[in-house]
């Protein structure tokens, strides 16, 4: 009769359990589908009136196939970016910013509405981006970049 190696036993034990073992299941994979953003105003090339008291419409919808956490907006100035021609320069230009984080929540769609973007008199006019981020409870993050103008001129002030 012939005895089995100790070797031939333990070798496919050892190997069944690191190829079966280790292996997860797929479900364990967590989150990570980035949320969406529709930012329905300002729009795109939108041009904003500089000193108005009643602040900038901002109007968006969020969603996630989770649960949503937050969204941040931010606006700066983008004088870097390309143009043609000389460029007007101001002596002493105040460029706008702004940056403000709001909680959603953990909800799964958000619709979002308001006026907090204020812009002082003393803002320089000019080309500006819009920023807009949004975030999942899991840490996956969106962002979106708009285009907006600040001017001085109300007749060409958009909502």
């Amino acid at each position: 009769m012939k005895t089995m190696n100790i070797k031939h036993v333990i070798f496919p034990v050892i190997l069944s359990f690191l190829t079966f073992g280790t292996t997860s299941c797929g479900g364990d994979d967590g989150d990570t589908t980035r949320p969406t953003i529709n930012v329905i105003a300002p729009e795109e090339d939108a041009t904003l009136l500089i000193g108005d008291e009643d602040g900038v419409l901002f109007k968006a919808e969020f969603s996630d196939d989770t649960a949503l956490k937050s969204y941040k907006l931010e606006i700066h100035n983008a004088t870097n970016g390309h143009t043609h021609g000389a460029p007007k320069l101001q002596e002493n230009p105040v460029y706008f910013t702004f940056n403000k984080s709001y909680e959603l929540g953990g909800v799964r769609n958000a619709k979002v509405e308001h006026r907090d973007i204020v812009i002082p008199e003393n803002a320089t006019p000019g080309h500006y981006h819009l920023m807009v981020y949004v975030t999942d409870v899991a840490g996956n993050q969106t962002y979106m970049a708009r285009d907006i103008e600040l001017s001085h001129d109300s007749s060409v002030h958009e909502e």
